[in-house]
């Protein structure tokens, strides 16, 4: 494990530390599974304290990117890599692999049903119109990540009742049909997993679930899909970043 933890930057040792951490955890330096350095050993390489390296190992097992056994050591936790997704719209297969990750599917449902009105409305579609629906657990080097349900209007994915969703990729099939999905509008809420989820996640009944819901759109603002996503909560961080607007201060100049 490199280091590039310094006394004078302004963020404190034990975050620097954290933040190195996860970054050879998703760079796959350290593997999940793996035991980490011994504490001393740790605390030579990086030059920082016993104290500080527990507070450090000690937030990351909070955060579920590692987990700790007495007498044993620190060790990555299973599907650690996973947990931290980009603040961009991509597919799983395309996150999978920019993490050189082992993408795959267990497909739950892939069939054709006349659209309700609810879905209609959502996709702004006529009530009836046929509607191509997908629901599958998607899994991470055969980790169960999220369970996954989409809705696309049958019309523009020809052909998609043919596709083994297995390890099938969806935006591949739109990209084959000359579809862009390029923005989305998208909420993520907290949950309890109920029995269903429970069975497929591989979780306990009322263990947190993350919720994203999206209706994703083409270069002309038509909605092209709908998707439900409901990811282990242990599994998932979604990074996103905010800006401070104050009309009262220029946008330039002295603050």
């Amino acid at each position: 494990m490199s280091t590039s933890i310094r006394a004078d930057h302004p963020e404190p040792l034990w975050i620097q530390a954290v933040n190195l951490i996860k970054e050879q955890i998703a760079t796959g330096a350290l593997k999940p599974g793996s035991r980490l350095p011994p504490e001393r050993e740790l605390c030579e390489r990086l030059g920082i304290s016993r104290v500080t390296l527990r507070k450090a190992l000690t937030t990351l097992v909070e955060e579920g990117a590692l987990s700790s056994s007495h007498g044993r050591g620190w060790y990555v936790a299973a599907g650690a890599s996973a947990r931290e997704w980009p603040n961009s719209l991509e597919s799983f297969s395309e996150t999978a692999d920019r993490m050189g990750l082992a993408p795959s599917s267990t497909v739950l449902r892939q069939e054709v049903v006349a659209a309700d009105l609810d879905q209609a409305e959502h996709l702004s579609i006529a009530p009836g119109t046929p509607l191509f629906v997908l629901e599958r657990v998607r899994l991470l080097n055969d980790v169960p990540i999220a369970l996954d349900l989409t809705q696309v209007p049958a019309e523009l994915v020809p052909g998609v009742m043919d596709v083994d969703f297995r390890t099938g990729s969806l935006y591949d099939h739109l990209a084959a049909a000359n579809l862009d999905p390029v923005k989305a509008d998208a909420t993520v809420e907290a949950q309890q997993a109920d029995a269903y989820l429970a069975e497929h996640l591989q979780l306990e009944i009322g263990k947190p679930v993350l919720v994203m819901r999206q209706l994703v759109f083409t270069p002309t603002d038509r909605p092209l899909f709908s998707s439900v996503v409901r990811y282990r909560g242990d599994r998932y961080r979604l990074r996103t970043f905010f800006l401070r607007s104050n009309p009262s201060r220029p946008a330039w100049g002295p603050r």
